[in-house]
């Protein structure tokens, strides 16, 4: 894969990818620079003299240059398209279709570290595109969690932005003056609910109609928004921010397929009560980044509503919950009614293509949880171990066994507590799921930002203690921190989530083994934060 992309880098012929993806800086004047390659300078006819850009061409030189642009346009008519010689291998269709436009913009990505890319693409190039683009530039995993954010700094807002969306058509209702970004990093709850839609959709919340009776399984949930014939129905209290004033106040809300509605009287729903305030064709759902400290909400559950052609403050409908999933649910809810159908497109596109596809699947490492189990080679045959306790034993004794082996590797028979906490910090400092100088607010700011789901999780040094660590992870849709203890027993340094019962040699271990069993957690660890840089 490295000499593929590298060669896709080095083609410089027209309408190919290398050269619809250039990735360079921007400088003054009319250069740009590539890395450490050549400048681009403007493009000129190659019978054209050099100091024709700043002189007065003559008639006959027009004449002369007119004559040759007819000649070769006769020889490129009369040689025709150039056949494919590998048919086989390289069908009519691009891996990357939307490198067949000629025209071209530059657009600007960003990542958590604020580290920035600018890069050539064609004018209809949709979210998924980039997103891909960047997997393969930075050998990431695609696991199709990577997303493309719209962050409009000025408004204190950011949203998802869904992958067929035009990138280009999103940058043209930003305002001149803004300060509007576009952000590439993972979520891991873009698509979640389609696979766990009773997590999204609290049965307290969801109207499907008034015949429905009884619990709501999940093929149901998600069938009414995806079918245009039913009427769905989310409701629940929201806090609202009144126009031109300061104080928010709480109301009862109604969301259906012709918009967003509030109650003037209570909870009634009665057409007479209801007041409309967005629809959804020409508007665009946004999370609240700091909904107390910029808004003055009262909690910091906030979103709010945005017309897609507006770019001020005045035109937000902020809105505000008392809880993560009930926020949530009504973004989800209005993802699901303003796109349908498209949004389950995108959910299946990926998977349908890499079950049409042998050729790439084996690039694309699973590290869901259905591929880790626990096995047991000690015998004849090796065999999945089922029982759980039997598995924590196991693993323990497996630590310890490495633990012995990397002593005798590093002091050829004796191990100082120094000397193995030195390998173990080596050992840790190097994976992607540790983030060391991070804060517990940081820590949690990372772990929003990837998807509320369960088994969101990160490793980092305890602020309060600088001996030990903390694991962040997700659950319900909050976060939950838990303190790794070192353990010291004859000599050798352990690490511990509880009280020293399950002692691992480092935190590596102490991971897996987390990722192949529940143990002390609320779950087990899936989905890990890391940060890319571009």
């Amino acid at each position: 894969m490295s000499a593929m992309s590298e060669s896709l880098d080095e083609l410089d012929t027209p309408g190919s990818l290398g050269k619809k993806a250039a990735i360079f800086r921007e400088s003054k004047g009319n250069e740009s620079v590539l890395g450490s390659g050549p400048a681009l300078i403007p493009l000129r006819s190659p019978f054209q003299p050099p100091g024709a850009l700043h002189n007065r061409t003559t008639a006959a030189a027009a004449t002369l240059f007119r004559g040759n642009r007819k000649c070769r346009e006769g020889e490129e008519m009369q040689m025709g398209p150039v056949p494919n010689a590998f048919p086989d291998l390289f069908s009519s269709e691009c891996l990357l279709p939307w490198t067949k436009n000629s025209t071209t913009q530059v657009i600007k990505v960003y990542t958590e570290d604020n580290s920035s890319r600018a890069v050539e693409v064609p004018s209809d190039i949709t979210a998924r595109d980039i997103c891909q683009l960047f997997v393969l530039k930075n050998h990431c995993i695609d696991d199709h969690s990577w997303t493309l954010f719209e962050h409009l700094a000025h408004l204190g807002i950011e949203r998802t932005i869904e992958d067929h969306e035009s990138i280009l058509e999103v940058q043209s209702n930003w305002g001149m003056d803004s300060d509007s970004r576009l952000y590439f990093r993972k979520n891991y709850a873009k698509y979640e609910f389609f696979k766990k839609p009773l997590d999204f959709f609290p049965e307290n919340m969801v109207s499907i109609s008034s015949e429905a009776n009884g619990l709501m399984n999940h093929s149901e949930i998600i069938q009414t928004f995806l079918n245009s014939s039913t009427c769905p129905e989310i409701h629940g209290f929201l806090h609202s921010k009144e126009q031109g004033r300061k104080s928010w106040k709480k109301f009862y809300f109604v969301l259906r397929r012709s918009g967003l509605y509030f109650s003037n009287k209570g909870t009634s729903k009665e057409p007479r009560h209801l007041q409309f305030v967005a629809e959804f064709c020409d508007s665009d759902v946004y999370t609240l980044l700091s909904a107390r400290k910029m808004h003055g909400a009262p909690t910091d559950y906030g979103f709010c509503v945005k017309p897609s052609k507006s770019s001020s403050a005045r035109d937000l409908k902020l809105l505000c919950a008392d809880d993560e999933q009930t926020k949530t649910c009504w973004i989800t809810a209005m993802r699901l009614f303003k796109f349908g159908m498209q949004l389950y497109q995108n959910f299946i596109q990926p998977h349908q293509k890499q079950k049409n596809s042998p050729m790439v699947s084996f690039n694309i490492r699973s590290i869901s949880e259905n591929s880790l189990v626990a096995m047991d080679f000690s015998g004849h045959r090796s065999r999945v171990i089922e029982n759980p306790s039997e598995a924590l034993s196991v693993a323990v004794e497996e630590g310890l066994s490495w633990r012995r082996k990397s002593c005798h590797r590093l002091s050829h028979g004796s191990c100082s507590p120094s000397q193995s906490s030195l390998s173990n910090i080596a050992i840790h400092m190097a994976q992607p799921w540790f983030h060391s100088k991070l804060s517990r607010d940081e820590a949690h700011k990372l772990i929003t930002q990837h998807g509320l789901i369960d088994g969101v999780f990160l490793l980092r040094d305890s602020q309060s203690n600088p001996k030990t660590f903390v694991l962040s992870l997700c659950h319900t849709q909050r976060i939950r921190h838990f303190q790794i203890l070192p353990v010291e027993d004859d000599g050798e340094l352990f690490y511990s989530l509880d009280d020293g019962n399950t002692r691992f040699s480092d935190l590596l271990q102490l991971v897996e083994f987390y990722q192949l069993n529940r143990g002390v957690l609320p779950c087990k660890l899936k989905h890990h934060c890391a940060r890319t840089t571009l």
